[in-house]
């Protein structure tokens, strides 16, 4: 059970990231 919620932190984790660095750098996307 705690693999799930590990998994699921790093994705949205990582999702937050690439999310933010989107905003960041537009010219890029």
């Amino acid at each position: 059970m705690i693999f799930d919620y590990a998994l699921a932190g790093v994705v949205s984790a990582g999702l937050l990231v690439y999310l933010t660095y989107a905003l960041l750098r537009p010219e890029r996307f």
